[in-house]
């Protein structure tokens, strides 16, 4: 791991202006979107509207307690009020086949940059998970299956690369780091790379967790437990977190090499013992990333140097409400598209803390809403910056808020009215409650 005194940022000066910091980050976004929307048919979307899909754990095939969706939802946000409307199933779970491997548990999902092909990562634990292709019918919105195949383990999130050229999967159930080749059809092909994350588990106890916390998902062993892998937006590095070894992995992204991935100089970091790393975000300028950690309720700021894909550990937050104590499992994080903040959820607490970034990268804690559901799983963000939806996956629900744009004072008052006291970035619960069964992956298309 790189010293913390390092003031480089992969080239950059830590120091620059905010100013200039929004401006490179217009620019880098608009530049890394010209290849991505050249083409780009509109949706059908009604106009002021936008669609969202969201994925669920179904009862076929899941494993374990099983879940009470059906599969994968289309449905539609107004971008005036908030209001989420449950359009109508577009993917069925359904159960193996002679030509494809199950569809059931789409816990995870994710839309190749052009708009025009979805992927999920089905997370069935036994006898393996599987990943399945769809079109996208742009149109209507529905979405029809291209072909579905075995992982060797349960995927719990998958990602696309920058040119829909691969699928990588991070398979907690399996302990495995798998990635597939994308087909000039859009469908999957066999995995082109493996890697099985063996020993090294790290405590049952969180060196981070708050007082009282019994927290110990991902560290009962005896291999680690992959939770995200994705390239960072520069798409020559894939990064990958295991929450059961206390470890972030990089690896160099060689398009069309055998094999693909290959591991960094520094192949990768340590969180603090038994925190468990679960998921993680870039900025848009391409050069800090944050990760959540499962266990130790902490947000991690990473400096990442493009040139030698290496993170140094800069700064480390709670994230929870102030004088939180007990048990928390964290879940998503989420940087809005204008680079100014970070939003983390704590589940079992049951909120969404917001935290400002400043000139340098680091947070400070501005705010925080309850997520008025139990167990929220997943937060995204509209494309427009108006709403942020909350998947509640033992509520069997979706919740709705507004995002500020606006000033205001705030402080760290009484959340449960899904009020984050005010203040710019801070969540406005809308009053709309969707019922969806069991929702967990959610990404909209634009």
């Amino acid at each position: 791991m790189e010293s913390t005194k390092d003031t480089k940022l992969g080239g950059l000066q830590s120091t620059f202006s905010r100013r200039n910091l929004l401006k490179g980050t217009v620019a880098l976004t608009a530049a890394a979107s010209v290849p991505e929307a050249f083409g780009q048919q509109p949706t059908g979307a009604p106009r002021g509207t936008v669609w969202l899909y969201i994925g669920t754990y179904t009862s076929v095939s899941s494993g374990g307690s099983g879940g009470n969706g059906e599969g994968i939802y289309l449905c539609e946000l107004n971008l005036s009020t908030g209001k989420l409307t449950v359009l109508r199933l577009v993917a069925p779970g359904l159960p193996a086949t002679l030509i494809n491997a199950s569809t059931a548990s789409p816990s995870t999902l994710a839309i190749d940059p052009g708009g025009n092909y979805l992927y999920a990562g089905n997370e069935i634990f036994t006898p393996h998970g599987s990943v399945s292709a769809y079109r996208i019918n742009r149109m209507t919105g529905d979405l029809t299956l291209l072909n579905a195949l075995p992982a060797v383990g349960a995927p719990a999130h998958v990602g696309v690369d920058k040119f829909r050229r691969y699928l990588f999967a991070a398979e907690y159930v399996g302990s495995y780091f798998e990635v597939f080749p994308i087909l000039a059809n859009g469908s999957l092909g066999p995995a082109v790379f493996q890697m099985k994350t063996v020993g090294n588990v790290g405590p049952t106890k969180a060196t981070s967790a708050p007082p009282g916390s019994f927290a110990i998902s991902a560290h009962e062993g005896p291999d680690g437990h992959p939770h995200q892998m994705e390239t960072d937006p520069s798409n020559q590095w894939v990064v990958g977190s295991d929450a059961g070894q206390d470890r972030i992995y990089v690896w160099k992204l060689t398009v069309g090499g055998t094999p693909p991935l290959t591991p960094a100089a520094i192949p990768f970091v340590n969180t603090p013992p038994g925190d468990g790393p679960r998921h993680f975000a870039f900025h848009p300028n391409g050069v800090w990333m944050y990760s959540i950690q499962e266990e130790g309720d902490t947000i991690i700021f990473w400096r990442f140097n493009p040139a030698t894909g290496s993170l140094t550990n800069t700064q480390q937050v709670s994230s929870l409400p102030p004088g939180f104590v007990g048990t928390v499992f964290t879940s998503e994080i989420r940087v809005s598209a204008d680079g100014r903040f970070v939003y983390g959820v704590n589940r079992l607490n049951d909120t969404i803390c917001v935290f400002s970034i400043g000139q340098d990268g680091r947070l400070t804690q501005v705010s925080h809403a309850s997520t008025l559901g139990d167990y929220p799983r997943i937060i995204t963000i509209d494309p427009s910056g108006r709403f942020m939806v909350s998947g509640n996956q033992r509520a069997d629900n979706v919740t709705t808020f507004r995002i500020s744009s606006g000033g205001g004072g705030g402080g760290q008052g009484d959340d449960r009215s899904g009020e984050s006291n005010g203040g710019d970035g801070s969540l406005t619960f809308t009053g709309d409650y969707t019922a969806v069964g069991s929702p967990s992956g959610m990404v909209f298309l634009i």
